[in-house]
């Protein structure tokens, strides 16, 4: 049986098991946010039972590795939709986010913690020498693969596109609001002009010609 060290070692063995992701709910319970989808930097420290620091330098030292799992920093427009979409009230100017895969990754690659190390050795180990369970039909184990695999490869990207195409429509619909306050600051103008001209001819206006 290959160690569970060997995922630390090798990315080539990470890869191949990197959509396994239910082998995290079989460790320990993934709170999710809102979205159904991520978690943030502070959640991943404490289903893993390490410090924000060290999720972080783990970022830092496997960043192009997580991002390929679908870890993103979000700024600017696309923060503010995601915090409006998923109810999360913070000031912070960006926030990590990171999808089920990109968990799995982090298990992969963080040394202390038992957390990881129980991820590792599901991930390796032949599963039902760990929690034996009765199979009635092995083709259930490939659909439920199956089906998370697609919810890996399908969900997440789908969903980065959901919020890059709001903020490409808040941006539109941002410019027709400027389009339409500025028309209506123009037909304000050209009212008062005509209320002007108009009492300019009044009869009972000083200025208006003698009879």
């Amino acid at each position: 049986m290959i160690s569970d060290t060997a995922l630390l070692e090798s990315p080539t063995l990470r890869d191949s098991v990197r959509e396994r992701t239910d082998v995290l709910d079989r460790v320990k319970v993934l709170a999710l946010l809102p979205d159904g989808v991520h978690v943030t930097t502070a959640m991943v420290a404490a289903y893993f039972g390490v410090t924000i620091e060290a999720v972080r330098a783990l970022v830092h030292d496997h960043r192009p590795e997580l991002e390929a799992s679908g870890y993103r920093v979000l700024t600017g427009p696309e923060l503010s939709y995601f915090k409006h979409l998923s109810g999360i009230r913070s000031r912070s100017r960006s926030l990590a986010l990171f999808p089920r895969r990109a968990v799995l990754n982090v298990a992969m690659l963080l040394r202390d913690s038992e957390t990881a190390r129980q991820v590792r050795v599901y991930l390796l180990d032949a599963e039902q020498s760990v929690r034996p369970q009765p199979v009635d039909n092995p083709l259930d184990i490939h659909i439920d693969r199956r089906v998370t695999r697609i919810l890996g490869v399908a969900l997440v990207p789908m969903f980065n596109a959901l919020i890059a195409t709001a903020v490409q429509h808040h941006r539109e619909l941002t410019g027709l609001r400027e389009s339409v306050e500025d028309l209506e600051r123009r037909l304000e103008w050209h009212h008062r002009r005509l209320i002007t001209l108009e009492e300019s001819t009044s009869p009972d206006s000083p200025d208006s010609p003698a009879r």
